[in-house]
């Protein structure tokens, strides 16, 4: 069963938007264009409009392109327990928007959480999501160590960031207290032309008796990012708060704990890699993008997009398209016909 969305939502032309119901819930997304199924995943702190450039782009190659607002974002479903937002859910979550959507199989790409979220949806159901598209985070299998005692022994006297958000209602404190001005920090923080210099220190580790806006150093926003795309994404959280959002980050031991039967284990759909040169995970991970013949075999291609930042999609909108459509046409299964460009 869908329904059609509040009309509150910033326009992309042609979209459409709509509220589905699902097994865990209700998931809002937004649509353009017809053809094999597209399920594009946002991450964090985001919402389906973080994809507003891909729609239209994949709509025009003749793909029918689905932004969702991941559970806890936007109009989608937010329930209170923490461990609602565990991996599992959220693939099922896909799962059932591919369902609702009347569709067999879908590509899913991801960015940020998003892409550990298409990464496992495609892990656990290859029979369903046939190719998956990777932007920002590597794929990394699971491994024999339990995540939270990891991120606690990374940064020596600071603290790393997942671990600042694991408490409920820290981090929530100092961001909803100026949603909007925090926001602007963090994207600015991780974006190539706005974050800063090398050795000032880094937003992913806090000091002690800190916050992570102290980390904050600019107060302009990159070019990605208009005022009007600020205060989208700000009225989309001053609505919402952030305890879904951050509750992702809280489940990272029960990801462990469920996802035990797939220890080490590759995806071997046809993958695809987008990462930029000056974001933090292409770095941190720079072993894991190596494994890519083992842990990722079906991988088409992968590309490391030179004087990007984090939010690849939206920084470099235009190539992220080029390479999207590229790897989707490459897809047997998903060659649009010949009619759909004309």
């Amino acid at each position: 069963m869908s329904q059609p969305a509040p009309s509150a939502s910033a326009p992309v032309p042609e979209a459409k938007h709509r509220l589905l119901e699902v097994p865990g819930g209700r998931i809002h997304l937004v649509e353009q264009g017809s053809g094999p199924l597209v399920l594009l995943v946002h991450g964090f702190p985001e919402s389906w409009y973080s994809w507003r450039h891909q729609l239209p782009a994949l709509a025009a190659a003749g793909f029918h392109a689905v932004a969702i607002d991941v559970r806890g974002y936007g109009r989608s479903s937010k329930p209170r327990e923490v461990e609602a937002y565990r991996m599992l859910a959220h693939v099922a979550d896909n799962v059932g928007v591919v369902n609702a959507l009347g569709a067999q199989t879908a590509v899913v790409v991801g960015h940020d959480w998003g892409s550990p979220i298409a990464a496992n949806s495609a892990l656990l159901l290859p029979d369903i999501f046939t190719a998956v598209g990777l932007l920002g985070v590597p794929y990394a299998p699971r491994n024999g160590l339990r995540p939270t005692e990891t991120f606690a022994r990374i940064g020596g006297s600071e603290e790393f960031y997942v671990s600042y958000f694991q408490a409920p209602g820290r981090a929530e404190t100092e961001i909803e207290l100026d949603v909007r001005a925090w926001l602007a920090g963090f994207y600015a923080g991780l974006s190539a032309d706005t974050m800063p210099p090398a050795g000032e220190g880094s937003l992913f580790f806090v000091p002690e008796g800190a916050k992570l806006s102290d980390r904050f150093v600019s107060d302009t926003l990159p070019s990605w990012l208009t005022e009007a795309d600020l205060d989208f994404y700000a009225a989309e959280f001053e609505r919402t708060g952030l305890t879904g959002p951050l509750n992702r980050y809280r489940n990272v031991d029960r990801d462990w704990e469920d996802l035990a039967a797939w220890d080490g284990a590759p995806i071997t759909q046809p993958s695809l890699f987008i990462g930029g040169d000056l974001d933090a995970p292409t770095t941190w991970m720079a072993d894991a993008i190596k494994a890519y013949p083992t842990t990722l075999p079906g991988l088409v291609s992968s590309h490391i997009l030179e004087g990007c930042g984090h939010w690849v999609q939206q920084e470099r909108a235009d190539e992220v398209n080029r390479l999207l459509v590229d790897w989707l046409q490459s897809l047997p299964a998903y060659a649009p016909p010949l009619h759909a460009s004309s």
